[in-house]
C-alpha cells in the first residue's frame, strides 16, 4: 500500500497571468500534484509532470464530464458565473466522456482528416499573402502584430473553415477571447450565452444555405446521422472548433515571434540551417505552450498517485506550462529557449483521447506564416523593450495583449535600447 503525503496548502493561481513561467516553476518545486486555487476558491489538484499528465489522460478512473463527475458542479456548488463555467459545461467532445467522447469525436473527425486540411494549404497562403500586403502599406509606423497578423491568421482560417459569415466573425471572436480570460471583464455566463446565440444563428444559415464548410457537414451529421448530434452538441462543437482553433493559434504564433524578436541570434540560425521552422514551431509550443492551465479533469474513483490520493470527485488541472519545462525530461536547461534541442516532444496538444484534432492545422498555419512574416520584413523590429510588452489577463490562454513592432526596424531597435531621446 503506498505512503499518503498530507497536501501542502493549496496556491491560487494568479487570475492576471502576470507571470505563467515563474508561477509553472513554483508549481513543479511543490511537486508532481500540487493543490491549488481556481477562482472563487474552487480548489483543484495541479498536476506538473509529464509522465503523471501522460498517465492521467489516459486513465479510465478520469473523466472530463462535469455533468456526471464533479459532485461540486452537479450540486450548484459552482455559480453561472464562475470565470471558468465555459470550461465545463458546454457538451462536446472537450467535456465527453467514454463512449459519449467516442461518438463525438467520430462525427468532427471529418473535418479534419489530413486530406481536408492540406486542402487548407492554398488557403492559407493567400490569407498571409493579403496580411502582408496589407502591413506593407503601412510600414512606416507601429503595428500591432498580435491584432493585425497573429490574431488575422486564425481568424481567417478558421471561419473560413466553419464558413462564418463576415458579420459573424467580430462576435465570436471577443466572445472566444472572453472565454479564455480568468479575470473577464462581463459576466462569464452572459459570453457563454451570446456565443451560443451567434452560432446558433450561424447553424440557422447554412442549414437554409449548405456549402463546403465544416458547419454544413456537422450539420447533415446532426440530421441524417444515425448516430447524430443533438443540436446542442451541434452548437457547442462549434463553439469548441473556434475556440481552440482561433486563440491557440494566436498565441502560437504571438509567442513564436516575440521570441524571433527578443533573439536575433534566431534568425541567423535559421538561415544557415542550424534548426528549421518547424523546430522553431515545436519549440514554441513546448517552452511557451498556448494554453497554460487546461481546466478541467475529475477523479472517477480514489487515485493514490505520487504519493497523495486524488478522491472522487475532486478536479483535476493540466498545467501544460510546469510540464513543458520538466528537468527530468529536458535536462536542467529546460527553462531556456532552444529550438535546436533534440527532445521536441510536449503535451501543448495534449495526450491520448482527447488529442487536439485541430494539431496538424496550427503547425501548417504556422509553418505558412512565420516564415512569409519575417521574409517580408526582415528588418522587423519590437517597436518596445521586450518587457513592456504585457501578457493576457489569463492564466490559460498564454499570449500577449499587444505586440507592437515596427516593421523596418530601426526605430523598434533605438527605442528598445533606450536611445530615442524620450
Amino acid at each position: 500500500m503506498t505512503d499518503l503525503q498530507p497536501a501542502p496548502a493549496p496556491i491560487a493561481l494568479d487570475v492576471t497571468g502576470a507571470d505563467i513561467p515563474g508561477e509553472a516553476a513554483r508549481l513543479r518545486e511543490q511537486g508532481r500534484l500540487v493543490p491549488v486555487l481556481l477562482p472563487g476558491g474552487v480548489r483543484v489538484w495541479a498536476v506538473t509532470d509529464v509522465e503523471l499528465l501522460r498517465e492521467l489522460f489516459v486513465d479510465w478512473r478520469v473523466s472530463k464530464d462535469a455533468a456526471q463527475h464533479w459532485p461540486a458542479y452537479i450540486a450548484g456548488e459552482i455559480p453561472p458565473d464562475w470565470p471558468l463555467i465555459s470550461w465545463v459545461s458546454v457538451r462536446n467532445m472537450f467535456t465527453a466522456y467514454g463512449k459519449d467522447h467516442q461518438r463525438l469525436r467520430k462525427l468532427v473527425g471529418p473535418a479534419f482528416t489530413a486530406r481536408r486540411v492540406a486542402e487548407l494549404r492554398p488557403r492559407i497562403r493567400q490569407i498571409t499573402t493579403e496580411l502582408l500586403d496589407g502591413l506593407a502599406a503601412r510600414a512606416d509606423g507601429v503595428v500591432d502584430l498580435r491584432e493585425e497578423f497573429a490574431a488575422q491568421v486564425p481568424l481567417r482560417v478558421i471561419t473560413a473553415l466553419m464558413g462564418v459569415p463576415a458579420d459573424l466573425r467580430p462576435g465570436l471572436r471577443l466572445c472566444v477571447e472572453e472565454i479564455f480570460s480568468t479575470a473577464p471583464r462581463r459576466d462569464p455566463q452572459a459570453t457563454l450565452a451570446e456565443m451560443v446565440s451567434i452560432l446558433t444563428e450561424l447553424v440557422a444559415r447554412r442549414r437554409a444555405e449548405p456549402g463546403p464548410d465544416m458547419t454544413s457537414l456537422l450539420i447533415s451529421r446532426r440530421d441524417n446521422g444515425a448516430d447524430r448530434l443533438t443540436e446542442q452538441e451541434l452548437v457547442h462543437t462549434l463553439l469548441l472548433v473556434i475556440s481552440a482553433g482561433y486563440e491557440t493559434t494566436v498565441n502560437l504564433l504571438d509567442q513564436a515571434i516575440y521570441q524571433l524578436l527578443t533573439r536575433p541570434e534566431l534568425a541567423a540560425q535559421l538561415r544557415v540551417g542550424a534548426f528549421t521552422w518547424s523546430h522553431l514551431i515545436e519549440e514554441t509550443l513546448r517552452h511557451t505552450p498556448p494554453v497554460a492551465n487546461l481546466p478541467l479533469r475529475y477523479a472517477l474513483v480514489d487515485i493514490d498517485v505520487a504519493g497523495t490520493r486524488i478522491k472522487a470527485g475532486e478536479a483535476i488541472l493540466a498545467c501544460f506550462a510546469a510540464a513543458n519545462r520538466d528537468p527530468n525530461l529536458y535536462g536542467p536547461d529546460a527553462d531556456e529557449f532552444d529550438p535546436a534541442r533534440p527532445i521536441k516532444e510536449h503535451l501543448s496538444f495534449g495526450y491520448g483521447p482527447h488529442y487536439c484534432l485541430g494539431a496538424p492545422l496550427a503547425r501548417l498555419e504556422a509553418v505558412i506564416a512565420l516564415p512569409a512574416l519575417f521574409g517580408r520584413f526582415p528588418a522587423m523590429t519590437l517597436a518596445v523593450a521586450p518587457e513592456a510588452v504585457k501578457p493576457l489577463a489569463s492564466f490559460i490562454s498564454h499570449g500577449h495583449q499587444r505586440l507592437p513592432v515596427l516593421l523596418d526596424g530601426q526605430l523598434g531597435a533605438d527605442r528598445a535600447a533606450g536611445k530615442s531621446g524620450r
